[in-house]
């Protein structure tokens, strides 16, 4: 079943179809097969999931976009406006073989490129259907005109930056002593509803020891005065864009003597990440940013992950902010910076914010305080 919300932008969504297919032409690929998930949502503004039967976006480079659907899931796509967007409707129903109706509407395509999310069961429904034609991901090709936001998209990532900071700013409400950490999850999971967003996607509470572990998420410890808390948040909103923010509390003053001492050094490194960002600076340089200021003190071996990732109707997509990355940021790229230091049994801490490459720097989508909060 599909979902989608608002009113569709008709000439933007048109154009986002042609600049596809135009990009897959140029890959060498005469048709993209998308199936339901983010790509599908990029493309015709709705969601949804795939089942065993098949729905799926058929867009050739050289002819008319199709969207076949099983009959029964029609109508959750009756609001689109198919018509404006060039597009048409195809339906099947059980008996019938939609892979060979994908293969007839792609007759003599030498290669076509699939969803990297489609389920197995129809992609290799589809490459029997297909026969010689090489299969290929679509990824490589969508995710080059995904990389860069529009200012719809950028206003929709600051909506969801400003209501994930909403609910930071009110961790003092349910973050304390004697609270077990699935206990602060389920209310922050409630707030993050309540802020305006669709739903919680995750909610890591990493506690005392637990926070060392980046991806945690949640435990039934019980959470001491003393402790340095991890909180990493975020989801979707209703446009389907998301959020993702992490903040580092302490229950009271730190336990451990050298929460502040290090506490700084991470400051300084998210900060010197976030100044090295600009357009024509590479994914790679914004890595060693935060990492050569985190290694300078001899805590490099404790910085586990890459320093962010690109955030849109994914959480995660490129471009990924790594080494080895040698990809040039250009305006409208998205991304997390998010360095984090994490002694192993003793506590750990991370800074995120979204930030969106300008034409001369980065602008920041989240604004809650950097320092380490004590509740």
């Amino acid at each position: 079943m599909s979902t989608t919300t608002g009113t569709l932008d008709v000439p933007a969504f048109r154009a986002r179809l042609g600049r596809a297919a135009e990009a897959a032409g140029k890959a060498g690929t005469d048709a993209l097969v998308i199936s339901p998930g983010s790509d599908l949502r990029y493309l015709l503004g709705v969601g949804g999931g795939s089942h065993e039967r098949l729905s799926c976006l058929v867009l050739p480079t050289g002819g008319a976009p199709v969207l076949l659907l099983p009959a029964l899931e029609a109508p959750g796509y009756a609001h689109l406006p198919l018509d404006g967007l060039g597009v048409e409707l195809r339906t099947w129903v059980d008996g019938e073989d939609p892979f060979r109706m994908v293969a007839d509407h792609i007759t003599g395509a030498a290669a076509f490129a699939v969803s990297d999310m489609m389920p197995a069961l129809h992609a290799l429904g589809l490459r029997d259907a297909i026969g010689s034609a090489r299969q290929e991901l679509a990824g490589p090709i969508v995710r080059e005109l995904r990389m860069r936001k529009d200012t719809a998209e950028i206003e929709a990532l600051a909506e969801a930056g400003a209501a994930i900071d909403r609910v930071h700013a009110r961790m003092g409400e349910w973050l304390r002593a004697g609270r077990t950490e699935a206990e602060v999850r389920a209310d922050i999971a409630a707030a993050i509803v309540a802020e305006g967003h669709a739903w919680a996607e995750f909610v890591i509470v990493g506690s005392g020891p637990n926070g060392a572990s980046p991806h945690h998420e949640v435990s039934d410890r019980v959470i001491e005065p003393g402790d340095v808390v991890v909180i990493d948040i975020g989801g979707p909103m209703p446009s389907g864009y998301n959020s993702d923010c992490t903040r580092t509390y302490s229950i009271g003053a730190p336990r451990q003597s050298d929460v502040a001492d290090v506490y700084e050094v991470l400051q300084l490194a998210q900060a010197a990440a976030v100044r090295a960002v600009h357009p024509g600076a590479t994914a790679e340089s914004v890595d060693a940013a935060a990492r050569s200021v985190i290694a300078a003190v001899g805590f490099g071996e404790y910085f586990v992950h890459r320093t962010g990732h690109g955030i849109g109707l994914d959480v995660h997509e490129e471009p990924y902010v790594v080494a080895g990355n040698e990809i040039s940021l250009e305006p409208g790229m998205a991304f997390s910076v998010e360095p984090g230091i994490y002694l192993p049994g003793r506590w750990g801490a991370r800074i995120e914010d979204i930030v969106v490459v300008t034409e001369h720097g980065a602008r920041s989508l989240n604004n809650q305080p950097h320092e380490l909060v004590e509740l």
